[in-house]
């Protein structure tokens, strides 16, 4: 498994959400043609919300798609801040994506009971065939946060105590992330630039763990960048 970073970078955020809708739909394509199914890990985020609105225009193949997230917080079903509430506002309820194959944490179990039920799900799926996350400010991805210990052998994990609220979440781990058969990441503005600085160099910023056999794309804007734009 390979942690080589290819670096992408773009003028904004809004031109970040063109590129990751766009490679999204290229390999549902590629994907779809090779196997008949896509098999995708979501991300929450405003960066990734553009890209989903972008989708929502797109005529794709969507009886193929199968949604995944990689993480979720443990609020109401219907609450706002769900990221399965943001995409399916965003785009899914725009599209012809079957509910069945819509595989939503179910968060509001509480965490413990929701990461038991969505690993069975994650099992059979893996190995994805796209994985998209975002960055913190602090290194984390998805609900991965530093100083967390997690169980390494997990494919979901329970978040007790998150940084941010909600403290209570659900979490895809390394486990499941990195069996992928490509990894995207999308990261906009200057508070995320000091965690890109350390990708690779602290071994223990949760970005840091990320891995996949193709290699892993970062989408950046110039002021999430740095160095690397």
């Amino acid at each position: 498994m390979s942690a080589q970073l290819r670096w992408h970078c773009f003028a904004d955020r809004d031109a970040v959400a063109v590129q990751l809708a766009q490679r999204i739909a290229a390999a549902a394509r590629q994907s779809i043609a090779a196997r008949g199914r896509f098999s995708v890990v979501l991300a929450g985020g405003t960066t990734p919300q553009k890209a989903y609105q972008l989708l929502a225009q797109e005529d794709a193949q969507w009886p193929h798609w199968h949604l995944y997230l990689g993480d979720e917080r443990c609020l109401a079903a219907d609450h706002p801040k769900r990221n399965s509430v943001m995409i399916s506002a965003a785009w899914v309820q725009r599209v012809s994506v079957p509910a069945g194959q819509q595989h939503w944490i179910r968060a509001e179990r509480g965490s413990e009971q929701a990461a038991a039920d969505y690993d069975p799900l994650v099992r059979e799926a893996l190995p994805f065939d796209l994985v998209v996350l975002g960055v913190g400010e602090d290194g984390h991805t998805a609900s991965l946060f530093p100083g967390h210990v997690q169980d390494p052998q997990r494919l979901v994990v329970p978040v007790h105590g998150a940084p941010k609220p909600p403290a209570e979440r659900v979490s895809l781990g390394y486990a499941a992330l990195n069996q992928n058969r490509a990894m995207v990441l999308a990261v906009t503005g200057t508070s995320k630039r000091a965690a890109l600085a350390q990708w690779g160099i602290d071994s223990a910023l949760p970005i840091s763990r990320l891995r996949s056999p193709a290699g892993i794309d970062v989408l950046a804007d110039e002021a999430a960048g740095g160095a690397h734009c």
